[in-house]
């Protein structure tokens, strides 16, 4: 299933500045590998070293909360939207 994945402008320096693509996957944890491996330097800025979604980094299907679902294993449909939404800190 193709879903479509919104990349912040924070993230975009890596990314060759795409704000969005699509890939192909059956779960939010597909949908993120399949992000990696096209822009693989994205992953330190999107998941943890155990491979988990960190406490800064904020991940919606289309406007639900992937926290409040089953995290990477949260299933998606033809169609959805999956955006990454990472905190930025300022002072």
């Amino acid at each position: 299933m193709a879903i479509l994945i919104r990349i912040p402008s924070s993230l975009r320096k890596w990314s060759d500045d795409q704000s969005s693509l699509s890939v192909e996957a059956r779960t939010v944890g597909e949908a993120l590998s399949g992000l990696i491996a096209i822009h693989p330097d994205l992953e330190a800025h999107v998941l943890s070293a155990s491979g988990d979604v960190p406490g800064f980094v904020n991940i919606f299907l289309n406007a639900e909360d992937i926290r409040f679902l089953h995290g990477k294993e949260t299933l998606v449909q033809n169609g959805d939207e999956l955006s990454i939404v990472s905190a930025i800190a300022g002072g």
